[in-house]
């Protein structure tokens, strides 16, 4: 018979809302960074195989800095969300405020890998540098180390043991389920025979699907992350609580045409109550304490 892990949140929460605030500008591929050539991910819709700059591009990751950060935060403070930053560690030495907002805020610093790029191809010393640069970084702007991490796109076989053994405590790069489980394998992206955490990640409900093609217009991205949301609250007030990822990128909701789409969003889920607004760590700690390996 299936049966789906039943996790209990916090005063008897229906539902965990996970806000994650994803920072990739300023650390996005560029020949200026000794890169073989220019980003690919982009709204542009521009992409050339060759080794030269799209300084195009780059002002269009350079806006989510300079616009799109001040309204996200702005709404974050106005609907108090707790969320959790997905950061780029190279990104906040570029861009230092964005590290003292998160600060200010309270939130907690994810690794989103010491830069944005392919962490799939490195070799385990590679990884393992990369991985210890990345803590060492966010650990400096922040003042607190991450505890979490998320890799562009993949990880490697070497990835969960490179983690715990560099101090991680939770896992984000798996989107095979609503609640946080143990991984006890051994096999390949294993954390190599002793159990991390995993707290998944959702794709379907992030902003970048207003990027992706086909992609969807603010008014459908709203309407699918509220039916997210109201499904998983329906199941929580069953019984059964889960939690929900929204992630966000400052160069994709903070444009003023899409802004009005989180806003709404939020507005939402303050019209519910027993709703858990944290951080990941906060999630991925309370199932060690109460869901031991």
């Amino acid at each position: 018979m299936i049966q789906e892990e039943r996790i209990d949140w916090p005063d008897n929460a229906k539902m965990a809302l996970s806000v994650v605030v994803n920072v990739e500008e300023g650390s996005e591929m560029t020949i200026a960074r000794g890169d073989r050539g220019m980003e690919p991910v982009d709204e542009l819709g521009v992409f050339v195989k060759s080794k030269m700059r799209n300084y195009s591009n780059e002002s269009n990751y350079l806006y989510g800095i300079k616009a799109g950060a001040p309204r996200i935060v702005a709404l974050l403070r106005k609907y108090e969300m707790m969320a959790s930053w997905t950061v780029a560690a190279l990104s906040l030495e570029n861009h230092p405020e964005i590290a003292e907002t998160i600060v200010d805020l309270g939130h907690e610093p994810i690794s989103h890998g010491w830069r944005w790029v392919h962490q799939f191809k490195m070799d385990e010393d590679q990884e393992r540098e990369f991985i210890r640069k990345a803590v060492e970084s966010i650990e400096k702007t922040c003042g607190v180390r991450p505890y979490g991490w998320l890799s562009r796109y993949l990880l490697t076989d070497n990835t969960r043991r490179l983690l715990s053994e560099e101090g991680f405590t939770y896992h984000m790069d798996d989107y095979s389920g609503d609640v946080p489980f143990w991984d006890k394998s051994t096999g390949p992206g294993s954390p190599g025979g002793k159990p991390m955490c995993i707290v998944p990640y959702q794709l379907d409900s992030n902003d970048m699907k207003m990027w992706t093609d086909p992609a969807l217009t603010p008014h459908q991205w709203l309407d699918y992350a509220k039916s997210n949301f109201d499904q998983l609250y329906r199941e929580g007030a069953r019984g059964n609580p889960k939690m929900m990822s929204l992630g966000l990128h400052l160069r994709i909701i903070g444009r003023p045409g899409r802004i009005w789409a989180l806003e709404e969003f939020f507005r939402h889920v303050r019209d519910h109550d027993d709703v858990w607004i944290t951080t990941r760590k906060a999630i991925a700690d309370h199932f060690m304490e109460n869901h031991p390996a």
